[in-house]
């Protein structure tokens, strides 16, 4: 387990910020800095969604670096896309540019789960688990996938709110298995993909969370904001960090 600073250190950071970028968030990236300098915030993720006909991604880049300017908030770039199928395909543009004057990282999210044959809305999903897909398979998928999507990602990668897709097809996150967890957490450090603990879906579970830190991944905090009053306010994500071992004593590990 990486030595690390405690839970109020991992909470001046909030990796997942979306802005007016995003057609289903409202304030712009400069509303969301002051907001970040409001609650003392260290680093600040700026992360709005793309898909692969995004087009504006130069310009939201370019209000990010201009941003950074006028603040002491240490700002990251990312763009959040979604897990397109089984071996992890994302949701990006095809000229998307990962570092070197492009953005900082891709934030990978599961909207929907990951076939084989493309993505499952999370309604289809339940069909095919009502037909017979077995929920060990399933879990299969999705972890292969995820694996998948953040060795395709590149560097400065992270995962969105960590399977936040399982409630919504009807599946409890304690059917992962340890095998599976641990999977999970060796490819998210093998790959320097950072894992969110998100305060908007309460997620990824506690076990999960020990799991990633065993597993040596890097922790980060996230507020999965869509609007500026909600950047750096943190409440059940605090809550859930005091049920882990490694946040509820005095010195924590593995995290960012």
């Amino acid at each position: 387990m990486q030595a690390g600073p405690g839970l109020d250190a991992l909470l001046l950071g909030d990796w997942h910020v979306h802005s007016d970028f995003s057609d289903d968030a409202e304030s712009p990236i400069s509303a969301n800095v002051r907001a970040a300098e409001r609650a003392g915030l260290m680093a600040m993720r700026a992360t709005d969604h793309v898909r692969r006909d995004t087009a504006w991604v130069p310009e939201f880049v370019a209000a990010v670096v201009e941003a950074r300017g006028r603040t002491g908030v240490e700002l990251v770039i990312g763009v959040e896309a979604k897990i397109l199928d089984a071996r992890g395909t994302l949701d990006v543009p095809s000229d998307l540019r990962v570092g070197g004057g492009g953005v900082d990282g891709i934030v990978i999210a599961d909207h929907q789960f990951p076939g084989p044959d493309g993505p499952w809305s999370p309604r289809e999903t339940r069909e095919r688990l009502a037909r017979g897909l077995a929920v060990e398979d399933a879990l299969d998928l999705l972890i292969g996938a995820t694996i998948g999507a953040m060795r395709m990602a590149g560097g400065g990668a992270q995962l969105a709110h960590p399977f936040s897709i399982l409630p919504k097809v009807g599946i409890d996150e304690s059917r992962l298995s340890a095998g599976h967890l641990s999977a999970w957490a060796s490819a998210a450090r093998e790959t320097g993909t950072h894992i969110e603990v998100n305060e908007k879906w309460v997620c990824p579970s506690a076990r999960a969370i020990e799991a990633a830190l065993a597993g040596g991944a890097t922790l980060v905090a996230s507020t999965d904001s869509h609007r500026a009053a909600d950047v750096g306010v943190y409440d059940r994500v605090r809550e859930l960090l005091t049920e882990v071992p490694a946040f509820s004593a005095s010195d924590a590990g593995g995290v960012a």
